[in-house]
């Protein structure tokens, strides 16, 4: 299995640039010596079955997570060795959608886009309106501003949120799985979307998932994890044209090859690691501006680690 499988960007510029990264939970290492760069402004897809750290990789680039080993270079800035105010500064170049839109369930659309503006700038209301309503538009829901989140289907809470990630103008925008609990129809009109957003903004995107019809559809480049290591990196077609085992298997959808039934098998990260991930998870959702009415109230530890704060913008 190739180790280190090279940058795979050609000579695009570098918007991310991951080196030698590796993350270990007590004994179990989840992930090792992962080195690839993220080409800027196009759709990067990182595939491989479920339990293979694909969302504890996405953590490490916002800095949630830090490594055992290795870098994450944002521009010209290690993730890693950042002072907590200069990642704050990094953090503001992300946006993130969730799984599930990770939206708070007491604010209508309006508010939960809002909220960032609200929360990161001094922006008066009428900016934020205009914004809001910018934003509202680009993915879909105009006219849906008064809604509730438990008044509207799953495919709109992904835009929701989606929109949510867009209002602070990201230069990058992570995905993380974000077709996970909707219909194939829905699906696809979330991957054309996508495909649209990445065009109209000329920002860099980044796609967790497993879904071989979203990578068939979005992606530029795709990161195929499996058992820790990075197996192999590079442009979409060369991927699907791939002779390696475990890659031509997961992209067909076959039976047959190194990939087994058993979760066991398959993921690296222990039992006691799972409490640990949950808990990552929701400093990542605190980070965007995302978490329980509950959760606003957080110490200044909480605070320093999701990047919460005001700027001057």
């Amino acid at each position: 299995m190739a180790k280190n499988a090279g940058s795979g960007a050609g000579d695009l510029e570098v918007e991310i640039s991951v080196r030698e990264l590796t993350k270990s939970f007590g004994p179990q290492t989840v992930l090792e010596d992962i080195t690839f760069d993220v080409p800027k402004g196009k759709i990067t897809l990182v595939l491989g079955p479920s339990g293979t750290g694909k969302s504890v990789f996405l953590k490490h680039l916002v800095g949630l997570l830090k490594p055992d080993h290795g870098e994450v270079w944002i521009g010209d800035k290690n993730v890693p060795a950042l002072s907590e105010k200069e990642l704050y500064e990094v953090r503001r170049k992300f946006g993130v959608l969730f799984q599930d839109g990770a939206l708070f369930g007491s604010m209508n659309i309006y508010d939960n886009t809002a909220f960032p503006l609200r929360e990161h700038t001094k922006k008066g209301e009428k900016e934020i309106k205009d914004i809001v309503g910018e934003k509202l538009e680009m993915v879909g829901l105009k006219g849906a501003e008064k809604k509730l989140p438990g008044e509207i289907s799953g495919g709109m809470k992904k835009r929701a949120g989606l929109a949510r990630a867009l209002v602070l103008d990201p230069e990058i925008v992570l995905f993380d799985e974000p077709d996970s609990g909707l219909d194939p129809v829905r699906t696809a009109f979330l991957n054309e979307l996508i495909i649209d957003l990445n065009k109209q903004l000329e920002a860099t995107f980044m796609v967790v998932t497993h879904d071989i019809a979203t990578a068939r559809r979005v992606a530029d480049f795709i990161g195929m994890l499996y058992r820790r290591n990075l197996v192999q990196f590079g442009p979409a077609k060369e991927m699907f044209d791939s002779d390696i085992p475990v890659v031509r298997q997961f992209l067909a959808g076959d039976t047959e090859g190194p990939i087994g039934m058993s979760e066991e098998k398959d993921s690296t990260k222990p039992e006691s690691s799972k409490g640990k991930t949950a808990e990552e998870t929701e400093e990542m959702e605190r980070a965007a501006g995302a978490s329980d009415d509950g959760d606003r109230q957080r110490d200044d530890e909480e605070t320093a680690a999701a990047g919460q704060g005001r700027s001057q913008t």
